[in-house]
């Protein structure tokens, strides 16, 4: 079994058997269905799976009911002895085949007998159809193709390695080179396999990188399928720009311009489709800021974004032509740069950062900007030897303005620290993490002074 964060993360939600459901969303084949019978069969003594696509008869149990005493009445007659309160574990699959359900999840939950944990793909795309959605009975957790860390275990990298690497990071002391050049090896073959586990499963399995591309292929179609499925009226438009992320990302701004889908495009036309590849999971966008400030979201620009793929192993298929051997042999033809910055592009993502970029004629192109503690971290990713040129950085530290206190590059150099600039190994993106808010904040006043005033 493929190690996995969201693990933890489930054995977090149910520990305290809580009275809400969990959903897992996620694009496609990002492994939300096998980690859930995973946890299911190993938590629970009883673990009942409903699919709604795999079998259809499972439909016909909610599509109907009345209530969620009809629902579990019908479910006892098909599971019998598999239903026993306080010790069964429902797992609704593929909800978005019956969106209803997420209304009735509500009910289901304040009946108290079981555990509810719902997955499916697409969601983020009928969500809209949705009459009422259980606020405070149901969580919702998002899950992601494997980061470069749970690929680095999968390949046998040690915790005690990862912890060492981790201590690095934070001390900003260099890694023993030896680690450091197989990390980088590690890296280069991340940005092939990706993070799919159905292709690092192939990988793993024969080392043919071939069989991974077909692998990489295959969920690719399923893509193309959703698209033609589930937005009938602008599959159009979306199939075009779902193929386009590799040209736009190879281009030399990156951004996604739409005049090269249409030369007479407008953006609100095209808008709802960016908005379905997102919400599918497909893509990532990254929206420009119009000042490196906190808080970003405000300076936010909805029209101007690069468009990144939600894996970098179904991007280098996506470019085709032996890529995997040309990124192995570091073959000049290729732009390492759009390669590394969507790999870096998904572990922001991963780690709980929204994606953002400013570019400016006066200070220059920033990769990304994070936001993180009240404070703003421009950050570039650099695939090629010319690390220490890094116009956009020197310039936003220079404004006083901004009250940026420090850089990050992230290359292909082992750790440096020259001034307010820290130098990372492109693989350390792994370490870079959202704080997690805290969980109280208190705040007690007493307002009886007020009487004094009259």
């Amino acid at each position: 079994m493929l190690k996995r964060k969201i693990y933890h993360a489930l054995e977090e939600f149910y520990a305290d058997k809580p009275a809400k459901a969990l959903m897992i969303t996620g694009a496609r084949q990002v492994g939300k269905s096998y980690i859930i019978e995973e946890f299911g069969k190993s938590h629970f003594d009883f673990f009942i799976k409903l699919d709604f696509i795999a079998d259809p008869s499972a439909l016909q149990l909610i599509n109907g009911a009345e209530n969620a005493e009809e629902i579990l009445l019908r479910m006892s007659a098909r599971f019998g002895d598999q239903m026993v309160p306080g010790q069964t574990m429902i797992f609704f699959d593929e909800v978005q085949e019956i969106p209803a359900l997420i209304t009735q999840i509500k009910y289901l939950v304040q009946e108290g007998s079981y555990a509810y944990i719902l997955s499916g793909s697409l969601l983020g795309t009928v969500f809209r159809d949705i009459v009422s959605a259980p606020v405070g009975y149901m969580d919702m957790i998002r899950m992601f193709p494997l980061d470069f860390e749970e690929f680095a275990y999968a390949n046998g990298v040690s915790d005690r390695v990862i912890g060492s690497l981790r201590d690095s990071f934070n001390s900003e002391e260099p890694v023993d080179e030896y680690i450091h050049e197989r990390m980088m090896q590690l890296f280069e073959l991340y940005l092939i396999v990706g993070g799919m586990p159905a292709a690092v499963s192939v990988y793993l399995e024969t080392k043919n990188l071939r069989r991974v591309w077909d692998e990489q292929n295959a969920i690719l179609r399923l893509y193309r399928h959703d698209i033609s499925k589930y937005d009938e009226q602008d599959r159009l438009y979306l199939n075009d720009i779902f193929d386009m992320i590799p040209s736009e990302l190879n281009a030399k701004n990156k951004r996604f311009i739409l005049k090269n889908m249409n030369e007479n495009a407008r953006f609100d036309k095209y808008y709802d489709s960016f908005l379905w590849l997102k919400n599918a999971g497909t893509a990532l966008p990254a929206n420009v800021v119009e000042e490196p400030r906190v808080p970003l979201l405000l300076s936010r620009s909805r029209n101007l974004f690069k468009l990144f793929s939600n894996d970098v192993g179904l991007l280098a298929a996506q470019y085709g032509g032996d890529i995997q051997l040309k990124i192995l042999r570091h073959e000049t033809a290729i732009n390492f740069g759009s390669i590394y910055e969507n790999a870096a592009a998904e572990e922001l993502t991963a780690h709980g950062y929204p994606l953002y970029y400013y570019n400016s004629k006066k200070y220059g192109e920033l990769d990304f900007v994070i936001e993180d503690d009240g404070k703003v971290i421009p950050i570039e990713i650099k695939s090629g030897k010319d690390y220490y040129r890094h116009n956009a950085i020197d310039n936003v530290l220079k404004q006083h303005d901004f009250k940026i206190e420090r850089g990050f590059v992230f290359c292909n150099s082992n750790i440096q620290v020259q001034e307010r600039i820290t130098y990372y190994p492109v693989y350390m993106l792994m370490f870079l993490q959202k704080k997690a808010p805290a969980e109280d904040i208190l705040f007690d006043t007493d307002f009886t002074d007020l009487d004094q005033r009259l």
